[in-house]
């Protein structure tokens, strides 16, 4: 047995995107092992691991299983089952829950729901995520970090006014990935209605925040249900 490997606070992220095997595999087996999959789910949650499971909606992905918790450790071991029962994961994304800089002043429960927050909301099935940075542009004034905090929390003051618009539509799930994954954030969004994602990031992208200093990497979309109910809808036949 390891060590657990955990976060001085928070919790690690886990975004795996899997897919199946192909239907005309050579060697004409099951796609994957459903009762494997639903099993490793299972055990992980039993170590108090969040699992939610999504079925994806296009190419990039069949699958989604996104898992949170404390010991970095434990999340290996997820993926290693989950690859061992037959899912290919054809991309990730590992972060960690955090607390912004500039909502350093905002109540403490605000800052528990932020560091540990419970998956997936109630009610909400339309699933989107992706991932952000903030501009490094050459240009005086395109450089996010190079600007005054002041001028900086202003901005995210804005940024966090327009998403507030959605409130009780859109849950957010924002977590840190600087130094850890390619981007510096990963933005994980729940909401009731598929159309209130669209909405939601369109709106936001008018602040001047993400107007001038974002930058977006792919987006995936897809349906939270549990892995049950998403292997029997990913893969009908097995």
């Amino acid at each position: 047995m390891t060590d657990p490997l955990v976060p001085t606070v928070g919790w690690g992220v886990l975004h795996l995107f899997c897919k199946l095997s192909p239907a005309n595999s050579a060697d004409a087996g099951p796609r994957c092992d459903a009762d494997a999959v639903v099993q490793a789910v299972k055990d992980a949650q039993g170590d108090e691991v969040q699992v939610v499971t999504v079925a994806m909606l296009g190419h990039k992905a069949d699958l989604c299983v996104m898992a949170l918790g404390a010991d970095l450790w434990r999340l290996r071991r997820l993926q290693s089952d989950l690859q061992a029962a037959g899912l290919i994961v054809v991309d990730s994304y590992v972060s960690l829950t955090e607390v912004s800089e500039y909502a350093a002043g905002v109540p403490d429960e605000m800052k528990q729901a932020r560091l540990y927050p419970t998956l997936p909301p109630e009610g909400m099935t339309a699933f989107c995520f992706y991932p952000m940075s903030k501009r490094r542009g050459d240009v005086e004034g395109s450089n996010w970090f190079t600007m005054p905090f002041d001028e900086r929390k202003e901005m995210m003051y804005g940024h966090g006014a327009a998403g507030r618009k959605f409130a009780g539509r859109i849950v957010q799930v924002i977590t840190g990935s600087t130094g850890i994954d390619d981007w510096e954030w990963g933005v994980t969004l729940f909401a009731v209605h598929p159309d209130v994602l669209k909405e939601c990031v369109y709106t936001m992208r008018f602040d001047e925040g993400s107007a001038r200093f974002a930058e977006f990497g792919p987006f995936l979309t897809g349906i939270v249900a549990p892995v049950e109910d998403v292997l029997a809808q990913i893969s009908p036949e097995g």
